[in-house]
């Protein structure tokens, strides 16, 4: 499944988060949808933001020095006049209210075809492939198991008029596609990675300006909420994310975290993407996630099992 060590969006409503970076006159403005289709813009004054009526509605707040658009976010440097703490809250609510009036991110008239590279990538799991983008995705993770999953993701549903697909799981810049028995990966890898690309350099959509990703797939929506949980599932979570999520994500798949039973102290976790149905699966879990929390936790935890995604 992995190489050991195991390290809602619904953009009919735009919600804005803010984000702190390295640099502290520099704070994010994260969107749950994107903003920009695989481009990447950067304003210096109101001239240069002409592209963008949004930038330039930004650059009339005396404190904005330059603006950012990429992906799912606004990142804005300030000039030192004032503090972050003072204004960041009126100014996600202004970029708030302006994307949910259908005004307008960035003008652009470009032709220009999008450089984009698609590589193949094999995984533990024999029946997976990881597709992997030089441009990001999605914002949120999506699990397709059937074309009826799919209706909300061009993309997926595209995917699986291909015979012999059988699930798609895409996440950030890659997707992992399962295919069935009938066929080969010497056979059909070339045939995916071009219509990928394809796809990609189009500047098609993945998912529909009105899906709701924690709806595509139910194993998606079974993420239980953090602050809902007790003090050893919030310890469990941590781990996970911390030291198995990385090198999941790196094998073409995604774990969560389902379940603790105090009593029994037994873990529930989800397997999605690759990881799903692996046939390393169950001695990852048993030499790895679960000696891990055992060691990290004590006598806390007792055994991990998994559910296929």
């Amino acid at each position: 499944m992995l190489s050991i060590f195991v390290k809602k969006i619904i953009v009919s409503k735009t919600t804005i988060s803010i984000q702190e970076t390295a640099n502290p006159n520099i704070l994010k403005f994260e969107a749950n949808h994107f903003l920009t289709q695989y481009k990447s813009y950067e304003f210096n004054n109101i001239d240069e933001a002409k592209p963008s009526p949004l930038a330039q509605q930004l650059f009339y707040l005396p404190f904005v020095k330059k603006v950012y658009v990429s992906g799912n976010f606004i990142a804005i440097e300030r000039f030192d006049i004032v503090s972050w703490a003072d204004v960041q809250n009126e100014v996600a609510k202004q970029i708030e209210d302006y994307i949910n009036s259908d005004g307008v991110i960035v003008e652009d008239n470009s032709t220009k075809k999008i450089a984009v590279t698609v590589y193949a990538e094999s995984t533990p799991n024999p029946a997976v492939t990881k597709f992997v983008a030089n441009k990001k995705l999605v914002t949120a993770i999506c699990e397709f198991t059937s074309i009826d999953d799919a209706k909300d993701s061009p993309f997926a549903t595209k995917l699986f008029h291909f015979p012999f697909v059988k699930t798609v799981f895409i996440d950030n810049n890659y997707v992992s596609i399962t295919k069935y028995d009938v066929a080969e990966w010497n056979d059909i890898t070339m045939e995916l990675r071009e219509f990928i690309k394809s796809y990609i350099e189009k500047g098609q959509p993945i998912l529909n300006n009105n899906t709701n990703t924690s709806n595509t797939q139910a194993n998606i929506s079974k993420k239980v909420p953090v602050e809902a949980l007790d003090v050893t599932s919030k310890s469990i979570v941590d781990i996970l994310d911390e030291y198995v999520k990385p090198a999941v994500a790196s094998d073409g798949g995604n774990i969560e975290f389902q379940s603790y039973n105090p009593e029994t102290k037994a873990v529930k976790v989800i397997l999605q993407g690759a990881c799903s149905g692996c046939p390393s699966s169950t001695f990852t879990l048993k030499n790895g996630i679960e000696n891990m929390l055992k060691e990290m936790l004590g006598d806390k935890v007792l055994t991990v099992e998994a559910i296929n995604g």
